[in-house]
């Protein structure tokens, strides 16, 4: 901390230890800005302890743990001012939505505690401090005169917020979680708490889990995970000995993996860059959580404030955070060029949770939805000019969390079993699927058992099917587990209607999710989550298309993992298995981008040598043009189950079919191993 923002840091810090029983604000707003102050000085405390609970037990650890997200947690979260609801039913809903704002981004104090970051952390408090004093003089603001204060503080610190995000990503001098990672005694799981975010039985009993497994097997956990990334440069052609950094998300809990993966890059010449979640709407991401944490302390909290950018989002700032995106970019140019991109180890199997929609929280407006469309897409331009797509790749894995229920360590045994399944027997049986689906103009798809799907999807012509191919053969690389093979349609002609009874997208459930398609584009939506239609549509609209008015189908794909789906069945947790495990127990349904977004001009190849040509759609061929209509920046995937899955059949130039799957069963000959695992559920 430098010499002024101590002096200013003594003075504020000083200033909301006196705020609580001052009795200086109006008495309806009295309650608010005391317990906020209480919070702020708590908050400040842990700030000043040189190493935050550092000596305190597991249980004085939860006490504080609890302390501090209490407020948000599901029992009390109907009375907390973080409750848009709360707010406007004690304030009025103008008021309210200021003040649960306002209380929203002070809750972003907790992690700048942990890591010392003492200028953000003071702004903050300074901000508080601001509004406070505003009611405490002869005339009671107005909320529009509160929005100012909070948009001009979201506008004038929003180049070091975005500074700060972007160097995270890229810059392995900011060690603040990988030094937890490397350097705790992991024996000790008071280590958990230093991260500063919520800690539940999830984190703590998956830490203990993994405490009982040996290096062995530790070790080829992280493995899987590293070497599946490495597999992804080697099959895209990108040269990984030119990249110096790799970003790491994980769960909190998963540490001795983590460590062990950390290690294992190391070896490939890679160091980790780890950041957390974003803490403040100006980084938050319209897509959910990016970057390390625990268990949400209350989704419904996540939810409420998930638009809260609405308060400040106009042309201004629009303009102003993409100057300080391109800005904080410059700043870190040759370490962007170093970066490889990420590697994402996930979580399932927590409780559902089906969202209550409130008319109290901020919303955009329809101006606001294009904005906010436009705006990432032109944030993922200057990515893209900075870390170029066809430079960088990824990898995802994932695991199950206790909260999946008592049979947690067998479902995390066999979810090992499942992302190290055999990738040369299905590669194999794969490649006699693409060389049926290489002779076909189009498939069809059909659903069964109440599934309304009826799709036909067109497919790219092969000019030289000797050396080319329509699918790619997806092994366990980049997207483990292994199970698929996918494509980019041909718009045109792809029409038809997407059916799915229950399916969990970004976090979220859907019940009867359909989508109708013309020319490959969405030109209808409904599900049934809510009792009015308008509500469906909004719900949809919002967070699969996310706030476009439309969007391209950019990948058909089957699924071929029958043991995964084998798995869901027999523990029951089909609803809980991530996208990335769904997607490969039937056909699948991308929404956005293709899979080969920015990097389209570059040649990928299948084991068998031949060339995958079906990288661009008419969408995405505009990039040629204007790249701003060629990306969308979002990609959902979609499954159909097989059980609901009456035909999968591949047209042929002549108008007759062939069937790949019918009634929920492989049938291509060639692909009947793939039935085994069916057989056994």
């Amino acid at each position: 901390m430098n010499e002024i923002v101590r002096e200013r840091w003594d003075l504020v810090f000083q200033r909301i230890r006196e705020i609580p029983g001052e009795k200086a604000a109006p008495e309806l707003y009295r309650e608010y800005f005391d317990s906020t102050a209480c919070f702020l000085y708590q908050v400040g405390q842990i700030a000043l302890e040189e190493e935050p609970g550092a000596g305190l037990s597991m249980e004085l650890l939860q006490k504080r743990c609890d302390s501090l997200y209490g407020d948000i947690r599901p029992g009390r979260y109907d009375h907390s001012y973080g409750n848009p609801a709360w707010a406007a039913s004690c304030f009025g809903r103008e008021m309210g939505q200021m003040l649960c704002f306002l209380y929203a981004q002070l809750r972003g104090a907790i992690p700048l505690a942990y890591e010392k970051r003492w200028e953000e952390l003071t702004a903050l408090f300074e901000l508080f401090v601001e509004i406070y004093t505003d009611f405490t003089g002869e005339e009671l603001p107005e909320p529009e005169s509160v929005r100012q204060i909070l948009y001009w503080y979201c506008y004038d610190y929003c180049g070091e917020m975005v500074e700060r995000r972007i160097r995270e990503q890229v810059d392995p001098s900011l060690t603040f979680a990988t030094d937890i990672v490397m350097e705790a005694d992991l024996a000790d799981l008071t280590y958990l708490y230093r991260y500063g975010e919520y800690i539940t039985e999830n984190e703590i009993r998956t830490a203990e889990f993994l405490n009982t497994m040996p290096d062995g097997e530790i070790e080829a956990m992280a493995r899987t995970y590293t070497e599946g990334y490495r597999e992804g440069f080697v099959h895209a052609g990108i040269d990984l000995s030119k990249k110096r950094t790799v970003n790491i998300r994980y769960t909190i809990g998963f540490e001795r993996v983590i460590r062990a993966a950390v290690r294992q890059f190391a070896a490939m010449g890679l160091e980790p860059t780890i950041f957390r979640s974003a803490v403040h709407t100006v980084n938050k991401s319209p897509s959910g959580r990016v970057g390390y944490g625990g268990t949400p302390a209350n989704p419904q909290y996540d939810y409420d404030h998930r638009m809260d950018d609405a308060l400040f989002l106009d042309e201004e700032f629009v303009g102003r955070k993409l100057r300080a995106t391109k800005e904080a970019y410059e700043q870190v140019k040759e370490l962007a060029r170093g970066h490889a991109g990420p590697a994402c180890q996930e979580t399932f199997g927590e409780k559902v949770f089906a969202p209550e929609p409130k008319k109290d929280c901020l919303q955009y407006t329809a101006a606001q939805q294009k904005l906010s469309a436009r705006c990432r897409n032109e944030l993922g331009q200057i990515t893209n000019r900075y870390i170029p797509g066809d430079e960088r790749s990824f990898t995802i894995i994932a695991y199950p969390t206790p909260e999946i229920g008592s049979q947690y360590e067998e479902i995390f045994a066999e979810t090992v079993r499942v992302n190290n399944l055999d990738s040369r027997l299905y590669q194999r049986i794969q490649q006699r699927m693409i060389d049926c689906l290489d002779q076909g103009a189009a498939v069809r798809v059909k659903g069964a058992g109440g599934n309304r799907t009826d799709f036909r999807i067109s497919l790219h012509p092969l000019q030289n099917p000797a050396r080319e191919t329509i699918f790619e053969n997806c092994v366990a690389d980049v997207n483990i587990p292994v199970g698929e093979v996918f494509t980019s349609p041909v718009l045109s002609g792809t029409n038809g209607t997407l059916h799915v009874k229950r399916v969990y997208l970004n976090g979220l459930p859907y019940e009867n999710l359909e989508l109708s398609f013309a020319d490959g584009r969405i030109v209808s939506y409904t599900c049934t989550n809510f009792g009015a239609e308008e509500e469906n549509r909004a719900y949809i609209k919002e967070n699969v298309l996310f706030n476009h008015e439309s969007l391209p189908l950019g990948e058909f794909a089957i699924g071929t993992n029958t043991t995964a789906y084998r798995m869901g069945r027999i523990y029951h947790i089909e609803g809980l298995l991530p996208i990335l495990i769904a997607e490969k127990t039937g056909p699948h349904f991308a929404v956005g981008d293709t899979c080969y977004s920015w990097a389209e001009d570059v040649p990928v190849f299948n084991p068998d040598g031949k060339e995958i040509i079906a990288r661009d759609n008419e969408v995405s061929a505009l990039r040629k043009e204007d790249p701003s209509k060629a990306y969308l920046n979002c990609h959902t995937d979609i499954t159909i189950p097989y059980d609901e899955l009456g035909l999968l059949s591949v047209i042929l130039p002549d108008g007759s079919e062939t069937a790949i799957i019918r009634d929920g069963r492989f049938v291509l000959p060639g692909t009947e191993e793939l039935n085994i695992p069916l057989d056994e559920k």
